[in-house]
């Protein structure tokens, strides 16, 4: 059975899962209908950081046109541009033993495509939430629902996996961003041309 986590929880992965090597990040979302014209492209990224919380080379931001980072121990499966559908929208694949020693944290992001111009943030979106599971036997070990706790913002760190004593934990950050995007990635060290 899943363990649900709130805000700012943080619960071990691995040592509770021995063995425990392959997991997927799966992030969902619904968007609420709006007279605004346009649809919703919401997209998950993840941005692997170094001990000081920062990024240590531009391919350690993976998203749809990065797909893999970490010597491809990270690999995002697709840019999802609707959000229709049941289950998970995005996922990423992580196999948590090759995952390269210089990264300590590993923090998943949800952002929506030219907010700014679609006029949209989300206060718009609802239903978000993070799931992890052991993708060889599919069970879904952590859940984060994030709640309708956003209004104007334009991107989320929905949380991280980090490392601690040799083992790899979960945090629900759940901390939102004006500036989508290349708010975060300034914020993770990229520099944002």
């Amino acid at each position: 059975m899943a363990v649900s986590l709130s805000k700012g929880q943080k619960v071990d992965l691995t040592k509770t899962n021995p063995g425990l090597t392959k997991v997927v990040v799966g992030l969902g979302w619904d968007t609420n209908k709006y007279d605004g014209g346009h649809d919703f492209d919401l997209d998950a990224s993840v941005f692997l950081l170094g001990e000081n919380g920062k990024v240590t080379t531009e391919t350690d931001f993976v998203f749809y046109n990065n797909p893999q980072g970490g010597n491809g121990s990270v690999v995002h499966t697709g840019d999802n541009r609707t959000g229709a559908g049941d289950g998970d929208d995005e996922q990423i694949k992580i196999n948590l033993s090759a995952v390269p020693a210089n990264i300590h944290r590993i923090a998943f992001t949800i952002t929506i495509h030219e907010a700014q111009a679609r006029n949209q943030n989300f206060g718009q979106v609802s239903n978000s939430y993070v799931r992890i599971f052991n993708e060889e036997s599919n069970e879904e070990l952590i859940r984060y629902d994030l709640g309708e706790d956003f209004s104007i913002e334009t991107a989320i760190v929905v949380g991280e996996l980090y490392r601690h004593g040799g083992e790899w934990k979960f945090s629900a950050i759940g901390s939102g961003y004006q500036g989508g995007l290349a708010a975060l990635a300034t914020d993770f060290g990229l520099q944002v041309g």
